[in-house]
């Protein structure tokens, strides 16, 4: 089987479900290709889109906040949406693409180009079989206006809320999101510490802030730090913000206790030597954690679908929350000091999220492949 990928630079959840797809696919000896799909207009293309959204998260989130509030609007009351007509832009690219390196499935990580594939269906262009893969646990606005062979959601309890929103039910595949089986296979905690540098005699509270060093980690990581005095060690992950790192390192110099480390390729490895993990509800890191079984705390999430992914986990006991710096240093002292609601969370991410989701998904793909040229 040949499959291609295509997903898109607007935060790092997106492309880390490619990744785990294209790690099960190539397992199982199919070919793949990872495409960043706005690069086929052009790199400028991909630029400008992924550094504007980075940037108005980074720097204006109740706007965007506002603007999800507005494209729920708009998905509710029109036809098609502006984002639906500025994707179909890349169906000529995508068809003269497809004409000359066919494939036997499209996944796709990301709505964008489930919108343009969309397009191309209306207008009669041949498809290979196409997969939507929801990383978010909500119905985002504009996955309604899409028109995919099938669409992989993260929990069974989504498909009402997708349908209702006009996806066609039979269409839908409650398989979850796919992570990397690198999180269900964690290192030994205390070889992942010392591998790391750190203390197996302490606790290791891992703070991360996704691809875009969001959360406010700067406050989070002196509340946490005071809160838990030097029996702890603290690990804070700022993705490719460069500004936060700068800012923790200049503030935590002289403290051999916290460790600030930028984009990292070893997150299985954090992950399997932390003991608590605070991070920003992205669908993609909560449901890394949830696999890895960790005591997690949703810090600050970006509003829109990590507002939604937040309540989710909290409304099934998977994490635990708060709303400022010290209230959420606080809440990780209790949920550590607690090893029944430790394990009574462990237990609840064990039943409501699938470590075996990107399996499922390319057994699934492979079962529904079909001649299209």
């Amino acid at each position: 089987m040949k499959a291609l990928i295509l997903s898109c630079n607007t935060g790092g959840g997106h492309n880390a479900a490619g990744a785990a797809l294209r790690e099960m696919l190539e397992e199982r000896g199919h070919e793949v290709i990872f495409l960043d799909y706005l690069t086929l207009a052009g790199k400028w293309t991909s630029a400008l889109v992924g550094d504007l959204y980075i940037d108005v998260v980074k720097k204006a989130p109740k706007a965007f906040g506002c603007a999800y509030k507005l494209g729920m609007f708009v998905s509710k009351t029109a036809k098609k949406s502006p984002v639906y007509y500025v994707n179909s832009l890349m169906a000529k690219y995508l068809n003269r693409y497809l004409k000359e390196h066919p494939v036997d499935v499209i996944f796709m990580p990301h709505l964008y180009p489930a919108e343009t594939v969309s397009y191309m269906k209306k207008k009669g262009m041949p498809l290979p079989l196409t997969i939507a893969v929801m990383t978010d646990y909500t119905c985002i606005p504009f996955w309604e206006e899409t028109c995919c062979d099938y669409y992989i959601v993260p929990h069974p309890e989504l498909i009402d809320e997708c349908a209702k929103r006009g996806i066609p039910q039979e269409k839908m595949i409650p398989f979850g999101i796919p992570v990397s089986r690198k999180f269900r296979e964690l290192e030994d905690q205390e070889k992942a510490k010392e591998e790391l540098g750190f203390s197996p005699e302490k606790k290791l509270h891992l703070l991360i802030g996704g691809s875009m060093g969001a959360g406010n980690l700067e406050k989070l990581a002196r509340e946490v730090r005071k809160r838990n005095g030097e029996e702890s060690e603290l690990a804070v992950i700022c993705g490719n913000n460069e500004k936060i790192r700068e800012q923790l390192e200049k503030r935590f110099a002289e403290d051999e206790t916290v460790s600030v480390i930028g984009y990292t390729d070893q997150m299985p490895l954090y992950m399997a030597a932390a003991d608590i993990v605070y991070t920003k509800p992205g669908g993609l890191t909560s449901t890394e954690t949830a696999v890895a079984g960790k005591s997690l705390i949703h810090t600050f999430p970006i509003p829109g679908c990590e507002t939604e992914n937040r309540k989710f986990f909290a409304s099934h006991g998977m994490c635990m929350y708060a709303h400022s710096p010290l209230a959420l240093a606080k809440v990780g002292v209790k949920l550590l000091n607690s090893p029944e609601i430790q394990e009574k969370m462990k237990k609840a991410q064990h039943r409501h999220v699938r470590s075996e989701a990107a399996e499922d998904i390319v057994h699934f793909a492979e079962r529904h492949i079909r001649p299209w040229q």
